[in-house]
C-alpha cells in the first residue's frame, strides 16, 4: 500500500477546510480521500484522476459529503464495482430509518459465519430481563449483541452506551442458557454499531474488556474489514437501483446484495423488467 501512495501526485491546497458530517471543520486531507478509494479497490490510475479533479474543484468550506458524492460520480463512470465498495459505509446508514434492517444485516454476518441467529429477543439474566438485538450460537460460543444504529456518519456511539452495555452483559455471565439443545454461559457480549465510537467509549472498552465492533474498530475485524472478507455488501449499495427500489427490497426483507440472486421472483413481483434484473444480477457479480 505505501508504494501505491508514493506513486499518487497531491497537489494539496493551502487553508482549505471542509465540513464533516458532525458540522466540524477541519483541514482538507487528500491522505483520507486517497485511502478510502484505495481501500475500495481502485485502481491507482483512477485514484489519481479523481484526486486530480476534486483538488481543482475544492471550495474552502465544502462539505465532505459533497466531496464524497463528487468522487463517487468520477468513480462510478470508470469502476463501478469499486464505486459500490467505495460506497459501503454510507449505504449502511441507508438501511435505516429504523434500525431493524441493520440489526438483520449483523445477524447475516455471524450467519456466514456458521452461526445459528436469533434476533429481537427477550433474554432472562440474573437480576432483570433483556432485550437483545442478535444472539449468535455453534456448537462451541454463545455471543449476544447490543446493536446501535445511526442514519448519519458523524454520529458516534458514546462512553454512557458502552456502560450500560457492560452492566447489561455482566448481569447475564452470571446465568446458564440453552440453545442448541446444550446447556451454555455467554461466551462474548458485543456492542456493534455501523459507525464510530468516541474516544472515550475506546478507552472504556479497552480497560474493562467489552467488546465492541465498529465500522473502523477494532484495528482488525471491525465492520467494513467483516464486510469485506464475507462479502457482506449491502443492498442499499447497488447503484442500478433507486432509492424507492431499495427501500421495496429492504421491505421484503433483502439487506445483503447476494440474497437477491437466491430469490428474483420477489424483483419480477416488485415490478422490475428483465432488463433492471439481469443488471441488477451483473453488479452483484462484479462485487
Amino acid at each position: 500500500m505505501a508504494v501505491l501512495f508514493s506513486k499518487i501526485k497531491k497537489k494539496v491546497p493551502q487553508m482549505i477546510t471542509v465540513v464533516k458530517s458532525n458540522g466540524e471543520r477541519e483541514p482538507f486531507n487528500v491522505l483520507k480521500l486517497e485511502h478510502s478509494l484505495l481501500n475500495a479497490g481502485v485502481s491507482p490510475t483512477s485514484v489519481q484522476k479523481i484526486i486530480d479533479v476534486v483538488q481543482k474543484e475544492l471550495i474552502d468550506g465544502m462539505s465532505t459529503t459533497e466531496i464524497y458524492r463528487h468522487a463517487f460520480f468520477i468513480l462510478h463512470k470508470m469502476e463501478k464495482a469499486s464505486a459500490v465498495r467505495y460506497s459501503m459505509r454510507r449505504s449502511l446508514s441507508e438501511l435505516g430509518p429504523s434500525g431493524f434492517p441493520f440489526e438483520k444485516f449483523v445477524a447475516e454476518i455471524f450467519k456466514v459465519q456458521g452461526y445459528t441467529i436469533e434476533t429481537d429477543k427477550m433474554i432472562v439474566g440474573y437480576c432483570t430481563e433483556h432485550e437483545l438485538d442478535v444472539v449468535a450460537f455453534n456448537e462451541k460460543k454463545l455471543i449476544m449483541c447490543e446493536v446501535k444504529f445511526h442514519n448519519t456518519n458523524g454520529i458516534k456511539t458514546d462512553l454512557k452506551v458502552a456502560l450500560y452495555v457492560k452492566a447489561r452483559f455482566d448481569d447475564l455471565r452470571k446465568m446458564h442458557f440453552n440453545y442448541g439443545g446444550r446447556e451454555m454461559m455467554l461466551s462474548e457480549g458485543l456492542l456493534v454499531t455501523n459507525t464510530k465510537f468516541t474516544k472515550s467509549a475506546i478507552s472504556y472498552a479497552m480497560c474493562s474488556g467489552v467488546g465492541m465492533i465498529g465500522w473502523n474498530y477494532p484495528v482488525n475485524g471491525n465492520l467494513h474489514d467483516l464486510i469485506v472478507k464475507y462479502k457482506m455488501h449491502p443492498i442499499t449499495s447497488l447503484v442500478s437501483i433507486n432509492s424507492d427500489e431499495k427501500k421495496y427490497l429492504i421491505s421484503k426483507g433483502f439487506v445483503i446484495c447476494s440474497t437477491v440472486l437466491e430469490k428474483l421472483p420477489i424483483l419480477q413481483a416488485g415490478g422490475f423488467s428483465r432488463q433492471r434484473i439481469d443488471a441488477i444480477i451483473d453488479e452483484i457479480k462484479a462485487l
